[in-house]
């Protein structure tokens, strides 16, 4: 049996006029957050996690933003794709643990839904999903409002 296990990090800009979307969750917000795709930083944090631990890249090589099919992507079906890749590598996942990190709006009641999502998309049983929230404390550009940041740890065995 073999272990791995893989970081992703991801950050976007806050942006006006776009829904904020987190682990596949539409938050009620005032803005929302730039990108190519939907920006949903933690499904790309996580993404880029699974594609680490097995080894296969990163979230810019299998979704460029410089392709337009990947336009207002649902990022939610990125990481489905990492998922399907990463077995068909041979690999499981074993679990997650992810925080966000953002200065508002508050998000803890939202805790339970996108837990919910991304078990279902990972093909994980609840309790192999952690997401945690974060502030930057007023420090740097997610303090001052201007960005989020997501990060995610994944542990992958193969059998």
């Amino acid at each position: 049996m073999e272990y791995r296990t893989g970081l992703g990090w991801d950050s976007h800009r806050i942006a006006v006029g776009r829904p904020l979307i987190l682990g596949g969750v539409v938050i009620a917000a005032d803005f929302g957050l730039e990108g190519h795709s939907d920006a949903d930083v933690l499904a790309h944090a996580i993404t880029d996690a699974i594609l680490g631990a097995a080894a296969l890249g990163d979230i810019g090589m299998h979704f460029p933003d410089t392709d337009a099919r990947w336009k207002g992507a649902d990022s939610m079906k990125l990481l489905a794709h990492a998922v399907a890749l990463a077995r068909g590598a041979g690999f499981h996942i074993v679990n997650v643990d992810s925080t966000v990190i953002l200065e508002r709006p508050k998000l803890k009641d939202y805790r339970a839904s996108i837990r919910q999502r991304l078990a279902e998309c990972l093909g994980l049983e609840l309790d192999r999903v952690s997401v945690k929230f974060k502030t930057a404390e007023k420090v740097g550009p997610v303090g001052e409002g201007r960005s989020a940041e997501a990060q995610a740890v994944v542990t992958l065995r193969r059998d």
